[in-house]
């Protein structure tokens, strides 16, 4: 009875907890519709898809554009006459199809959906604006002979009459971004079409223009002009966004100790703690009902657990049940993996997307022995073979490594585009799989760029002055290569008896240009320098340059000594004044080296026994590729002089130029050492002319190259029958690479021998043989092939059909190929040639059988002047040279390819490519290790012909240059591999490798990108798990949402949707969350609208959803300047950027770390320049890289047309007559004024009349809407304090919306002026994750550049901070020469003694008795801060130091008391910040500043402290809140109107407990 009483008694209790669920599901039902949900969107309106698609295919080909441009043209109906987006989409997919194998088509729908290509769009829009595209009646219009013409008929007028145009007098800019048509004719008259795509009327104009382009009369450009539709901006994807935990809810009770293979959750002997989180869910107390109940136990844990998993809240996990969850995350992918398809990544995404909320269940996941056995044991061999650790992520695309914890979609995609296209190409061709990934995974392309190429110094021309390892001078010297590696000071070269430092001057030796490189080596020679001086003298055959020639050579003979010899010739040159060398002057100085019975007339004349070494010296330099005189090698590398300021014409600008090559070649040579490549049996000069970059000449045309230059021959080939008499005109409708690909089967060859020879080289030769040079430009073909082997020529004739010249000698070189057999040919040819002037005198030698073929082969002229302008893109009569399909042309009038370029030209392309191919190639039928470890599939390719051959080099040497990096050998991949084979068996697969740790902030973006290019891209994903095998902590504390789409989305009616947004749903209500978006670093995004405070998320606070919305305010444009001349960055350099009408809308200052600088702008065409002032009256620019500007402009202009990065790089030089100013020595403050909006926008306030010198400068940074209410406070308390102008600069990166409102009211209302900087963390700085972090490290990294150089000094003041003294002070406060002056931490509260850290351990060693100084206050002396290179001393230390992330624990002032040493603080009086925490009551009635500091101790709120400590805080708190209350009711009446902000987002701010609560949860900044 006692027992069946119970038994109803426990049935009751479950009952009732089973019934209990009803009211917590309920309110589950009701939390579920609470979430986080942002987007981002462009500034500018979505563009047109149909133009996206056509930028993206003119990505991919210029001939594609032009073939999508036809098809859309030849649409049946107009665009712009359908009805839905998704009509609109369907159709131009559908020309695109035509266009694009499927590969290639999905990634353009990829991009369409990412609108990858709306900022070119978007550009080519604003070019138009420029132009005054707007101000034209029609939407569709042509720019041409400076008119702006609607009117078809007006346009045909103008055409039919274009020879009276003078194309100078009627010039349009065009850029190299603009869509040329492909046979315009760059010369002429220039024909812009304005307009859209898909419109009747633009196909109209196209067509017109097009015809009258095929005929060469004009150069016909296309430009887009969108016609304003009011829709929508344009939502973008591609980015993370991150809630992170602020505060976690885990708590860590180290209670037992986990087990192996646990299985089921034990259940302890012991009784259940009552009063454990983890046994509170729901209202439930499971700790009590097991030890009501302890029969029941097993079935109340599952219970538990159930309830747990539902739950929208984070469980509390013991610190054993963390140790396990990285490899517990890891098992449960593996496990995934089992149940096939995609699942293992599907299941990756979940747990690291929502990881905290994940932990509950991976706590009880099972990890098998075998399983983490091999993990380790595979950790073991990435971290031998590539230097991975435990957990760190790597990610490799076809062998090339990108960033796994900072993805860069953008650059990712253009890779992926780059393989795509090839790999495609290669597929069609017949080539296996397994070959293809081969080919794909070979690291082609050049190391070296043109200025690193060297000339071999081991030749009898250059006369040595000295001799490192034989001259008794040195002997005393170290010999040893190890020497290289001791430490020494920066720039100083190591006294080392080796010649492995070569200074070799070339000189006009009448000339008195030559003095300062020869005054160089006279000073390296005389002061024991350990570098090895040689001279040549530059052929000269005038009599005084014989004379000078023959008296050095006597000097050095009589003598004996070269050096004396050298210094003759110095001092003679040095002896000029300002007068040119003459015959007198030289036998002048001769007599002073001179015997008094020697001969000196005989001695300088034309047939002196002296005047040897002539040809010798012609030889050498023939090899340099120039004629200008002097020039320097430093070890055979030329001394590039690219300045308006010659780099030879100082000694001073020479002498920096020498250092800094000679550090490079240091570099390098320590580099060898440590490798063991250079030992101390090795000659240092044989060592060092058998590097790869050392050539036996130079020629930029030859090693300047660039992979634009190869031909694309990945066309598709029609009838070979177009290419006979009465098909030509059929050539016309092929695009370029179509026609290509159509005349190479039927390219005739020129060959060596008979015999069969594997061909490696194929050479086309583009001319007229009616012209001299281009006779002389096939001979030497031909000679190079009959001295060489595997190499076969063609000739392509590119003449004037229309002229009437007779073109019998091309005729008879054609016929020759066509009729004769090859080897016969190349013969006949060649006598042909060597029989110059033949064809003038028409007495040339013609077979008889070749007679009968000549007048047969005058249409093959017309078919070949086709493809010359179609293809290769040659005026008629142009030269050019194809080598292996790299199109080198069209070659100048007077430029000439001897037999020796073409010897430089086998060498530099079996250098680059074809070495690696032929292994490959050689490797193919005998291989077993391919990249991929799949069925050999040989069998089943196609032979490798000489023509595949060619492709395959057009289509790798195209390429990229990327390093590639192999798999390690050895892993294991049983159990710890989760390998996904192609999706499309019919197409070849790019090779991803992933190596990933589950619970990591890598595994977040890269899973959901993984799932993505699944669908979009064929790839073969391999997926090693790398987990942490012990964690001591929480391993992620975030939710990660990855915003991205293969395609666009419809609605059901057609319409496009809304667009990409992030959403978050089951988050926990009860944490605080913190929103971080994680975008492409050259984005700047601000948020627009957030009625939450998006640093302090509470969902539990939240009635509905969190809605945010972002906006792209700004594309960054970074760029590196250096000084030519002194190869150093000019620290200091202003720039600006803006248009013509408007030149500084943006300005920067450049930085000495990496001569960096960044500026701002949107897609468009901007002008960069030097900024008026100290900047351009020092410097000038004398080159740059990657501006897009076009041919002939005198500005440089830069072309923003893209998301991706866009980095320039600039070459500066001092003007000829301020090379001895510096900078940042004292700049002119009337030059120094200007628009700052580089890294700044100006807001409110009005213009700035007051002097600098009384503007008080105020900077200061916050985030979440507590800090920005104590920032609004300290504002006032300094206004209220300082009786001199006040302007604020605030860090606009972390800004709500809220704030930016209310400013311009609060400017208005107390009279101050602000404006809010702003700077992109560099992407080559380390970065820090938290949020927190980061903005200390704004506070202290980025001074020098945040501020412009009329601002003299700052004062830093911490948002919640208290200021009750005028800051005047502060600023007249001299700093005794040091850059910025901090107050050090009170010692007066001792009962605080126990958390003074910084009177133990590492800072008392440290500090030697100095001072620990709080950063909540500072003065910076910008001006001294600069001089002395503070902020690239402070970056250069906190890059160093950062690299351990428990380090710099508090960056912003660990930093500057970690520099002390280098970079001096001044102590500024302790009663300048008194905080409650560290200073003793009685000192407070001195404070000039009171500090919010948090207490360790009480661990006070500092809402409350506010209140308790400042007295006049509320005061100061209910001013504030009265000025916002009346903006809020539009009582607030601004005096400039124009400045009216509307406010959509209203601030509530009343103090209340609630706040007192969150605000605990705020860390201190």
């Amino acid at each position: 009875m006692k027992s069946a009483g119970c038994s109803i008694f426990i049935i009751t209790i479950l009952a009732h907890v089973f019934n209990g669920i009803a009211t917590p599901e309920k309110q589950r039902e009701e939390k579920k519709s609470k979430g986080v949900t942002t987007f981002v969107s462009a500034k500018w309106e979505a563009t047109p898809i149909v133009l996206e698609l056509a930028e993206y295919l003119s990505g991919e080909s210029v001939d594609l554009f032009w073939s999508y441009v036809d098809g859309i043209n030849s649409l049946k109906s107009s665009l712009y006459l359908l009805e839905t987006d998704k009509e609109i989409y369907d159709s131009c997919i559908g020309v695109a199809s035509t266009l694009l194998p499927p590969a290639q088509l999905r990634m353009a729908k990829l991009a369409l959906s990412m609108h990858l290509n709306s900022p070119t769009v978007r550009m080519f829009d604003e070019i138009a604006n420029q132009n005054g595209a707007k101000e034209v009646a029609c939407d569709v219009f042509v720019a041409i002979a400076s008119r702006k013409i609607c009117d078809n008929d007006v346009l045909r007028d103008v055409l039919k009459s274009i020879e009276k145009y003078e194309a100078n007098d009627h010039r349009l800019e065009t850029y190299l971004l603009d869509h040329t048509y492909p046979s315009s004719d760059n010369r002429t008259i220039t024909a812009i079409l304005y307009g859209e795509l898909g419109m009747s009327e633009f196909s109209v104009k196209h067509k017109i223009l097009a015809a009258y382009a095929d005929k060469g009369v004009i150069n016909y450009v296309v430009r887009w002009n969108v016609k304003p539709r009011g829709k929508p901006k344009l939502r973008l994807s591609g980015y993370g966004v991150e809630l992170q935990l602020k505060s976690t809810e885990y708590k860590s009770q180290d209670d037992t100790t986990p087990k192996e293979n646990e299985g089921d959750t034990p259940v302890p002997s012991e009784e259940e703690d009552e009063n454990d989180p983890q046994n509170q869910i729901d209202g439930f107390n499971f700790g009590r009902l097991k030890n009501l109940f302890p029969a029941l136990r097993t079935p109340l844990e599952r219970f538990r657990r159930h309830l747990s998993e539902m739950s929208e809240e984070l469980e509390p996990l013991k610190v054993w049940q963390m140790q396990a969850l990285s490899m517990q995350a890891a098992a449960a992918v593996i496990d995934a993996h089992d149940a096939g398809g995609d699942e293992a990544l599907r299941v990756l995404t979940s747990i690291a997307q929502n990881f905290p909320m994940q932990t509950k269940s991976l706590i009880h996941v099972n990890v098998p022995r075998s399983f983490r056995d091999e993990v380790l044991y595979n950790q073991d061999v990435w971290a031998s073979s590539l230097g991975l650790r435990p957990a760190e992520p790597l990610l490799l695309v076809s062998g090339a490594q990108y960033d796994a914890e900072e993805v860069d979609i953008m650059a990712l995609l253009n890779s992926l585009r780059e393989d795509i296209g090839p790999m495609n190409t290669l597929h069609a061709l017949g080539l296996s799989k397994k070959l293809i990934n081969t080919l794909m995974s070979l690291e082609l392309g050049e190391s070296y760029t043109w200025e690193e190429y060297g000339l071999d110094i081991r030749d009898s021309s250059i006369t040595w002055l000295n001799d490192l390892e034989s001259d008794e001078r040195y002997r005393r010297w170290p010999s040893s290569f190890m020497e290289l590696l001791r430490p020494t000071y920066p720039g100083m070269l190591r006294n080392l008896r080796r010649n492995i430092y070569n200074y070799v001057i070339i000189v006009d030796p009448t000339s008195a240009s030559s003095a300062p490189p020869l005054k160089l080596g006279e000073t390296l020679l005389k002061h024991a320098t350990p570098v090895r001086v040689g001279i040549v003298l530059a052929p000269n055959n005038t009599p005084l340059g014989i004379a000078v020639r023959s008296a050095f050579n006597y000097v050095a003979q009589d003598r004996n000594s070269n050096k004396e010899a050298f210094y003759f010739l110095t001092q003679l040159l040095n002896s000029l004044q300002d007068e040119e060398l003459s015959i007198e002057h030289l036998k002048k100085h001769l007599k002073k080296y001179t015997s008094a019975n020697a001969n000196i007339d005989e001695i300088t004349s034309e047939d002196s026994e002296y005047n040897f070494g002539h040809q010798l010296a012609e030889e050498f330099v023939s090899k340099l590729g120039t004629e200008k005189f002097p020039q320097v090698l430093v070890n055979g590398v030329p001394l590039w002089d690219e300045g308006p300021v010659a780099l030879t014409s100082s000694v001073d600008s020479l002498e920096e130029a020498l250092v800094t090559a000679l550090s490079r070649h240091t570099s390098r040579l320590q580099r060898a050492v440590f490798r063991g490549d250079l030992a101390d049996t090795d000659d240092a000069v044989d060592y060092i002319m058998k590097q790869p970059h050392i050539m036996p000449r130079l020629n930029r045309r030859i090693l300047g190259s660039d992979p634009t230059q190869y031909l694309d021959l990945s066309g598709i080939a029609s009838s070979t029958e177009l290419f006979t008499q009465d098909k030509i005109h059929k050539i016309l409708h092929l695009s370029g690479r179509d026609a290509l690909a159509t005349a190479l089967p039927i390219l005739k060859y020129f060959v060596k021998s008979e015999k069969a020879e594997k061909i490696t080289q194929t050479v086309w030769i583009i001319g007229d043989l009616n012209e001299k040079v281009s006779r002389e430009l096939l001979k030497n073909a031909l000679t190079f092939m009959r001295e060489s082997g595997g190499i076969r020529v063609a000739f392509i004739p590119n003449v004037d059909g229309q002229s009437n010249v007779d073109q019998s000698l091309n005729k008879v070189v054609l016929a020759a190929l066509a009729v004769l057999e090859p080897v016969k040919a190349t013969k006949y040819v060649v006598q042909l040639l060597e029989d110059e002037g033949c064809h003038a005198r028409q007495d040339c030698n013609i077979l008889p059988e070749l007679v009968g073929a000549l007048n047969q082969h005058e249409w093959v002229l017309k078919a070949a002047r086709v493809l010359c302008a179609r293809s290769l893109r040659l005026r008629a009569g142009a030269r050019a040279l194809v080598h292996n399909a790299r199109h080198i042309g069209p070659l100048a009038a007077d430029e000439q390819v001897s037999l020796e370029d073409f010897v430089l030209l086998e060498r530099y392309s079996n250098q680059v490519y074809g070495e690696k191919l032929s292994e490959v190639f050689k490797k193919k039928k005998v291989s077993t290790n391919g990249v991929l470890d799949e069925e050999d599939d040989d069998t089943d390719s196609v032979e490798v012909t000489t023509d595949i051959y060619l492709k395959v080099i057009s289509v790798l040497a195209s390429r990229s240059s990327r390093v590639r990096t192999p798999l390690p050998a050895g892993l294991r991949t049983e159990h710890s591999l989760v390998e996904l084979p192609p999706v499309y068996a019919d197409e070849a697969a790019i090779e991803i490798v992933a190596v990933v740790d589950p619970a990591s902030n890598a595994a977040q973006r890269l899973a959901p990108l993984l799932l993505v290019l699944r669908k979009v891209v064929n790839c073969r994903i391999k997926l090693f798990l790398n987990p942490q095998d012990k964690n001591s902590d929480m391993p992620l504390k975030s939710f990660y949402r990855y915003v991205l789409e293969p395609e666009l989305q419809f609605t059901s009616s057609g319409a496009s949707t809304g667009g990409a947004i992030a959403r978050f749903s089951r988050l926990p209500h009860a944490p605080l969350l913190s929103m971080e978006l994680r975008t492409p670093p050259n984005w700047l995004v601000e948020c627009v609208k957030s009625v939450y405070d998006l640093d302090n998320i509470r969902l539990a606070d939240v009635d509905s959803l969190v809605h945010s919305e972002f906006e792209l305010e700004y594309l960054l444009l970074e760029g590196h300047a250096w000084d030519s001349t002194l190869g150093t960055p000019p620290r200091g350099l202003q720039l600006i950027l803006g248009s013509r009408d408007n030149p500084e809308i943006m300005d920067t200052i450049v930085m000495a770390n990496l001569g960096y600088f960044q500026l701002k702008a949107n897609p468009g065409a901007w002008i960069l320049r030097l900024r008026p002032g100290r900047s351009e009256e020092i410097y000038e620019i004398v080159g740059h890289d990657n501006t897009d500007t076009p041919a002939g402009s005198p500005d440089i202009q830069v072309l923003m047309s893209s998301f991706r990065s866009h980095v320039i790089k600039l070459r500066v030089s001092k003007k000829q007559d301020k090379q001895h100013l510096d900078l940042l020595a004292e700049s002119d403050d009337k030059n120094s004024g200007g628009i700052w909006n580089s890294i700044a926008s100006s807001f409110g306030g009005g213009e700035e009349q007051e002097a600098q010198d009384e503007t008080i400068n105020v900077f200061s940074v916050a985030s979440g809407h507590l800090y920005e209410r104590f920032l609004r406070i300290m504002m006032l308390s300094v206004l209220k304090n300082t009786k001199s102008p006040v302007k604020f600069w605030f860090l606009k990166n972390y800004l709500s919306p809220s704030l930016k409102d209310i400013l311009p009211y609060m400017a208005e209302e107390y009279g101050f002026s602000y404006e809010l900087v702003q700077y992109v963390w560099p992407r080559w700085l380390q970065r820090q994750r938290d949020r927190q972090r980061t903005i200390w490290g704004y506070k202290i990294l980025f001074l020098d550049v945040l501020f412009p150089l009329h601002v003299k000094k700052i004062i830093f003041v911490d948002a919640d901070q208290i200021v009750r003294a005028d800051l005047k002070e502060l600023v007249d406060l001299d700093l005794g020469g040091a850059p910025y002056g901090y107050t050090p931490f009170c010692d007066s509260r001792k009962e605080m003694e126990g958390f003074r850290f910084w009177k133990q351990g590492y800072w008392r060693n440290h500090l030697q008795g100095r001072s620990y100084h709080i950063s909540a206050l500072y003065v910076v002396d910008l001006k001294r801060f600069r001089r002395i290179a503070a902020g690239d001393r402070l970056r250069g230390q906190y890059q160093a130091l950062s690299q351990d992330p428990n380090s710099l624990s508090n960056l912003d002032q660990d930093l500057p008391n970690n520099m002390i040493h280098q970079v001096a603080i001044k102590s500024l009086p302790q009663e300048w910040l008194w905080c409650e925490t560290w200073c003793d009551d009685s000192s407070k009635q001195y404070a000039k500043t009171i500090d919010l500091c948090n207490n360790p101790m009480t661990k006070e709120a500092k809402l409350s402290a506010a209140m308790r400590i400042v007295p006049e805080w509320r005061e100061y708190d209910g001013e504030l809140r009265a000025l916002q209350a009346r903006v809020r009711r539009g009582l607030y009446q601004r005096n400039d109107s124009d400045q009216e902000i509307e406010h959509n987002h209203p601030e509530e701010i009343p103090v209340k407990e609630s706040d007192l609560r969150q605000e605990k949860q705020h860390t201190e900044l």
